[in-house]
């Protein structure tokens, strides 16, 4: 359709410049307590200075959807044009790279992984009640149906331990970097702080769509390094073909969409986890191979 943006190209008003790592490390902190009053304006200002303008950009510079049939189509062709233009990154970490480097990777988004999908569990009381139950449908296999052992928290614990890793998030806090600290916290935003849960609906239905060709290259590695606790990234694979269908008709549950917000989500979340899974396997080149 005419006026759809590219996949490969950000909008110009806003490049995706992570925010320093300090303060993408306290609004991390932030969001994982009970805030105070003076937590709140410590937030806000750092979401004003952070995703807001992202958010605001990508929302103006919508194309103009008739319906959220049209705006699911551009979604189809915005992730078809997406996975056509995979970076180098994720040949390289499909086909070259270490285990150490594997492993490095893998402490990058650990902060993601110890707590997969906690985030998440405000947004349903903030959806219509139809489009809620869609995404607690995704969220109740995320968390392993009340399975221990098959929560993807889980399944990426089994990975650290597998690895050698620390299994207390507090070990990771001062390695991560702030791209990926930001991956963290755009889901606390999505799902808590941003202004309308509309915003999460277009994150998450691009997200559950986008694993399912972005994890390949993380399946890949782990496969060729001989890794046994890979399901953490097969199971995603498996299971996230279903959770795209769900989040696909939880928009489709609208009654009043609006159809900028679910975009502009769309968009957050391409930049925000392109950018993320790019410093992390740059912080992986670093490593010694």
């Amino acid at each position: 359709m005419s006026g759809l943006p590219s996949a490969s190209a950000p909008v110009a008003a806003h490049s995706v410049a992570a925010p320093a790592a300090t303060a993408q490390r306290e609004l991390h902190a932030l969001y994982r307590r009970v805030p105070s009053l003076g937590d709140y304006g410590s937030m806000t200002a750092i979401e004003e200075r952070w995703i807001l303008p992202k958010a605001r950009a990508y929302e103006a510079s919508a194309p103009r959807f008739g319906s959220a049939g049209e705006l699911l189509s551009a979604l189809k062709d915005f992730l078809a044009e997406e996975e056509a233009a995979l970076p180098e990154s994720a040949t390289f970490l499909a086909e070259h790279a270490t285990l150490e480097q594997f492993t490095t990777v893998v402490r990058q988004f650990a902060l993601d992984g110890l707590t997969e999908s906690e985030s998440l569990l405000p947004v349903v009381p903030r959806l219509p009640y139809r489009s809620a139950m869609a995404v607690f449908r995704v969220l109740i296999d995320e968390l392993g149906c009340g399975n221990e052992e098959k929560a993807h928290s889980q399944l990426y614990r089994d990975l650290l331990t597998e690895l050698g890793l620390s299994l207390r998030l507090e070990d990771y806090l001062d390695e991560t970097v702030p791209e990926c600290y930001a991956y963290v916290n755009m889901f606390h935003w999505l799902a808590s702080r941003a202004s309308s849960p509309q915003y999460f609906l277009g994150a998450y239905a691009y997200f559950e769509t986008s694993v399912l060709y972005a994890f390949q290259s993380f399946a890949r590695a782990a496969g060729r390094l001989g890794i046994r606790n890979d399901a953490y990234y097969t199971e995603h694979l498996y299971i996230d073909s279903y959770h795209s269908s769900h989040m696909r008709t939880a928009i489709r549950a609208l009654d009043e969409p609006d159809l900028a917000k679910i975009w502009a989500g769309v968009r957050l979340a391409s930049d925000i986890v392109a950018t993320a899974t790019e410093a992390a396997v740059a912080r992986a080149r670093e490593t010694v191979a």
